[in-house]
């Protein structure tokens, strides 16, 4: 971790909307090293269901987020649903005066995949015309959908304060195809959501970017058997946005596909290891043309 990240973000309020598990709860942990005030969301609790049985919760989440040094808070929040949107901002404005940091990382595209197929009988990569297309209604509805409107909601907060830093989470792999029809048109949808929230922000003085981590291993990756192709610790990609949080010229980025690894080698930010695992480069065909 770069010293300039440690206790970077005292006294900054924080939302991370997709926090119980994987990419999210690492960010909001790397925000609680740095001192911030952290608001995490999610459908995962330990007062109600919690999504595929599996066992994090965003409970687990703010404890942990306060045991690093950081205020942790939480809301359970379903957030392709606009009334529980609204009450999470009626919370947001008891808590915190404004928020500085939103990081968009809500995605429940693999809501009942087991490892090998998804409910509707397909697996990733299935050819885009042997599957339903309401898989990708799916995919649009629990990524781009729920992060536009979870947007919506906070954007009046930043623009009324004339400050503020959106994140969107994506994987990007600089233009080769991701393997899977749907989960390509949904990462990409969610880049081109920051490229454009960034336009309409930036004569408002809120940022808008997307940041793409790597190969991380989440709990699912875990559990799927892939940790050990995964280089990148949920924390690697926290340390990063903490650090795009403590950045005052962050506002350069705005509109951007930025890489966890990249940013990583700018900040002087490292893993758990002490290491900056490289950019994530998909294999290439054989017959590529180079």
């Amino acid at each position: 971790m770069s010293a300039a990240t440690v206790r970077a973000l005292e006294g900054r309020a924080c939302l991370v909307a997709g926090a119980s598990r994987g990419v999210g709860r690492g960010i909001a942990l790397a925000l609680g090293e740095a001192g911030a005030r952290v608001i995490v969301t999610g459908r995962s609790s330990e007062a109600a269901a919690s999504t595929d049985g599996r066992p994090e919760t965003i409970e687990e989440t703010a404890r942990e987020v306060s045991a690093r040094g950081g205020d942790g808070l939480l809301f359970r929040c379903d957030h392709t649903v606009p009334r529980e949107l609204d009450a999470l901002m009626a919370y947001v404005r008891r808590v915190a005066p404004s928020i500085d940091l939103a990081v968009l990382n809500v995605f429940g595209g693999n809501d009942g995949f087991d490892g090998e197929r998804y409910p509707d009988g397909s697996s990733y990569g299935t050819p885009f015309w042997r599957r339903p297309a309401a898989r990708l209604g799916h995919l649009m509805e629990t990524a781009l959908y729920a992060n536009l409107l979870t947007a919506q909601a906070l954007a009046p907060f930043m623009v009324a304060a004339r400050k503020g830093l959106i994140v969107v989470s994506t994987f990007d792999a600089g233009g080769a195809y991701l393997g899977d029809a749907f989960h390509d048109l949904a990462m990409a949808s969610s880049a081109r959501l920051a490229f454009a929230m960034a336009k309409d922000l930036a004569p408002h003085g809120v940022t808008a970017l997307s940041l793409s981590p790597g190969l991380v291993r989440t709990e699912r990756a875990i559990a799927a058997g892939l940790g050990d192709d995964a280089k990148e610790s949920p924390l690697y990609a926290g340390r990063v946005v903490a650090a795009l949080a403590a950045d005052r010229d962050v506002a350069r980025f705005a509109g951007q596909v930025l890489h966890v690894a990249d940013l990583a080698r700018l900040y002087g930010v490292t893993d758990l290891d002490g290491l900056q695992p490289r950019r994530y480069e998909p294999l290439q065909p054989r017959n590529a043309v180079p």
